[in-house]
């Protein structure tokens, strides 16, 4: 004789499908906050989900690691300029200033206090934006960062929108005509790019089309108030010097990227259904070497942004590069670590950016065996 009763056995099978599935999630341990989702078990549970999900790992690990890169450079930065030899109250006074004048100078400057105290004041005030005054200029520091650096990224943009397409396309172009002219040229042609430094590339322009052909203009000065297209004449120049030293680079790399997965079951499988090389390596081998080529295009995106210090020297271009070549020269120290510490973050957001592009393109790498 059975029961009905809720002590005499499990129920029967025409009880409430409710009841039984709220039973199960008790037996089970949740109960219905975890069932549903709502309580705080299943915001928990939901918080552990996203903590192991790999790609969220990944990225955090990415942003953790940059961070703390920074602040390792930072220290570099702060400890390289302070180790230089000389002086800068002996520079700004010259030779022949009493060591009292040179003392006042040094306290005026904080100068005097120790190291460790003065590089905890420098970091504060850069994460907040504040770097400082000119020992020079006695102007905002931060201030004129953001005029030049306004400019540098101008000339860093123009040259990776010419470059960045420009690569790819000639490095397409020569994995369909592999082995054949046209790849052998444009081999020849990106060796020998890669093997001219910048500003023997940029003396070269200002000599063939600055002096002798007189078709652009000479130094590249840009100011405030002037037109789009007369910043674009300005910066010609400039932009082919950095378009060729990146270009080479990329292109190759892209070259070696597509080559690699060119002989991959379904590129074979592609040629066997008649599609045309182009056809095939723009729809199916290229995108599956997208992670190399994100990469290397990253790489040289942060060094348009900090390797302009030469160009920009080369060209007279008011950038961040010239702004600091000419701290260097008068022992500007705020503005020198400034600028490093600036071009220091630029070149590391972009390569954790290069990270994590390559791991959203790539599955492989959020399983890292």
């Amino acid at each position: 004789m059975t029961g009905t009763g809720p002590s005499n056995g499990p129920a029967m099978p025409n009880d409430e499908p409710g009841a039984d599935l709220q039973s199960r999630a008790a037996v089970i341990g949740g109960g219905p906050a975890l069932l549903t989702g709502t309580g705080a078990e299943g915001a928990s549970a939901g918080g552990v989900r996203l903590f192991r999900s790999p790609l969220a790992t990944l990225i955090l690990q990415r942003l953790a690691l940059s961070v703390a890169l920074l602040f390792a450079v930072s220290i570099l930065i702060f400890g390289g300029v302070e180790a230089l030899p000389g002086d800068f109250a002996t520079t700004y006074l010259g030779q022949s200033a009493t060591p009292q004048a040179v003392e006042n100078i040094r306290k005026d400057l904080g100068l005097d206090r120790p190291l460790t105290e003065r590089y905890v004041t420098w970091l504060g005030g850069a994460v907040q934006g504040d770097f400082g005054t000119s020992w020079a200029s006695r102007n905002s520091v931060g201030e004129q960062i953001g005029k030049r650096l306004g400019n540098s990224l101008f000339l860093a943009f123009f040259a990776a929108i010419v470059s960045v397409p420009l690569a790819i396309g000639l490095g397409m172009l020569a994995v369909q005509y592999r082995n054949r002219l046209p790849d052998r040229i444009i081999n020849i042609v990106s060796l020998a790019a890669i093997s001219l430094p910048e500003f023997f590339i940029g003396y070269l322009l200002i000599l063939f089309f600055a002096v002798k052909f007189g078709v652009s203009t000479f130094p590249s000065t840009v100011y405030a108030g002037m037109s789009f297209m007369d910043r674009l004449s300005a910066i010609a120049l400039p932009v082919t010097t950095l378009v060729m030293v990146v270009l080479a680079h990329m292109m190759r790399m892209t070259r070696a990227a597509i080559l690699s997965v060119m002989s991959s079951a379904y590129v074979e499988t592609a040629e066997l259904k008649g599609l045309s090389s182009l056809r095939i390596i723009a729809r199916h081998a290229a995108p599956n070497a997208v992670a190399p080529v994100i990469t290397v295009v990253a790489l040289n995106l942060a060094y348009l942004v900090v390797g302009v210090v030469v160009v920009e020297v080369v060209f007279v271009y008011p950038g961040m590069g010239q702004y600091m070549v000419d701290a260097v020269t008068v022992r500007d120290m705020p503005v020198v670590q400034a600028c490093g510490l600036i071009f220091a973050a630029f070149y590391i957001l972009l390569n954790m950016a290069a990270d994590i592009l390559a791991i959203l393109a790539n599955p492989r790498l959020r399983h890292p065996r």
